[in-house]
């Protein structure tokens, strides 16, 4: 996969963004046999068994691994620092408790925990094997031209150089450029609160199961990571967060000692810290004549049950599926109505996921008794095994 001198190319999808979703993107659509471009600023660090664990990490479903399978990526994945899980569980009062596992619906697991850069970096080998994707990195784009005659975007990068392309694939975050140039709209707001991610070595073994408490104040989870470690993230007011940040790590323990519930095992170091405010955000659009965006760039979400990268990664199955039965359109399989076709598939799909999560997030936020009252009943109501249940965790599981 070697950079090009030349100053004008045509290529059938020029992708802006490296990261999982856009390299994601950039594999399946190079399945198809398309001519694909990557534009990304920074190429991820080397993977090193001995790098202390990242903060960002993401609960890989099923359904994305095996979309990774599919394209060819999984397979990177198999050597490097990850753990399955097979529980999830959740409560606000101690008797009241719902959990999921994987053995209720017959499965190994549920997914992995995986460090967002190695999930990158299996991406990125993956491309390197296929020759019909060119990589520019590190780059930054410089300017964007519809070429409405022609049907295409001229793309000028930093280095000078200009690219053209039928689609153009924003898939740069959620403050993506190629959204913004579009004038593509976006609905959403900023939460109350705050969240920190903060990585623990623990004296117990490696776990298996990820939990979440809700309390008023905010939910307290934990994602276990691969040894005698963990991911703690807090949820709180802004300002709580903000003050929890300048903490060093011993006087952060204490406070994670005392807020944290009493499932956390309390012999545990904190290694490091980190922390984010909370927002929602869905395009009014995921399309524009030749343009198309997915994952942060078309919607943000409430990381509540960790479904951001697994959203993300279905948005780029459906486009791929959706580009693929329209390749040989006499039209061509860039135009509009194409575009429109892998919206529907989607719109809806992320609208409802985001609006479940935000009835999670308002239901659990207060402290009013009848409320309260309710809303633990039905997670005690929902732990009995039923059909029901079981169709709930395959919707978690991304099926």
């Amino acid at each position: 996969m070697e950079q090009t001198d030349t100053q004008s190319n045509l290529y059938d999808s020029l992708i802006v963004g490296g990261g999982m979703v856009g390299a994601a993107t950039a594999i399946g659509l190079a399945q198809l046999g398309l001519k694909i471009a990557v534009v990304e600023a920074f190429s991820p660090q080397a993977y090193d068994n001995e790098q202390p664990l990242d903060l960002r990490v993401s609960a890989i479903s099923a359904a994305s691994e095996a979309l990774l399978e599919r394209l060819g990526a999984l397979s990177g994945l198999e050597n490097v620092r990850k753990v399955a899980y097979k529980g999830l569980e959740t409560w606000e009062m101690d008797d009241c408790i719902t959990r999921f596992h994987s053995d209720q619906i017959g499965c190994s697991h549920l997914g992995h925990i995986v460090e967002n850069r190695l999930i990158q970096l299996a991406l990125w080998q993956r491309m390197a094997q296929l020759d019909n994707i060119e990589l520019f990195c590190p780059a930054k784009i410089t300017q964007l031209t519809h070429m409405q005659a022609d049907e295409q975007v001229k793309v000028t990068l930093d280095s000078g150089e200009v690219l053209n392309t039928r689609l153009l694939v924003g898939a740069d975050g959620a403050n993506s450029m190629v959204r913004q140039w579009a004038n593509i709209g976006i609905s959403g707001w900023d939460y109350a609160q705050s969240a920190m991610l903060i990585n623990i070595e623990t004296a117990c073994d490696e776990q298996d199961v990820t939990w979440q408490q809700f309390t008023p104040n905010g939910p307290r989870s934990l994602l276990p990571l691969p040894g005698n470690n963990a991911s703690l993230v807090w949820y709180d007011e802004a300002n709580k967060i903000a003050q929890l940040t300048q903490l060093n790590n011993k006087a952060l323990a204490a406070q994670i000692d005392k807020h944290f519930p009493t499932r956390l095992d309390r012999d545990f170091t904190v290694v490091s810290k980190a922390s984010f405010k909370l927002t929602r955000r869905h395009a009014q659009t995921y399309y524009r004549n030749n343009l198309v965006i997915l994952g942060d760039a078309a919607h943000t979400i409430n990381p509540l049950a960790g479904q951001g990268v697994n959203l993300g990664f279905k948005d780029v199955d459906a486009l791929v599926t959706t580009i693929a039965k329209h390749l040989e359109d006499d039209k061509g399989w860039w135009q509009t109505p194409v575009l429109a076709e892998y919206q529907k598939s989607r719109y809806r799909d992320n609208q409802l996921m985001m609006s479940t999560m935000d009835l999670f997030y308002a239901s659990f936020s207060n402290d009013i008794l009848p409320l309260k009252l309710l809303r633990n009943g039905a997670l005690k109501l929902a732990n009995i095994d039923s059909p029901i249940k079981k169709q709930v965790l395959k919707y978690a599981m991304g099926f």
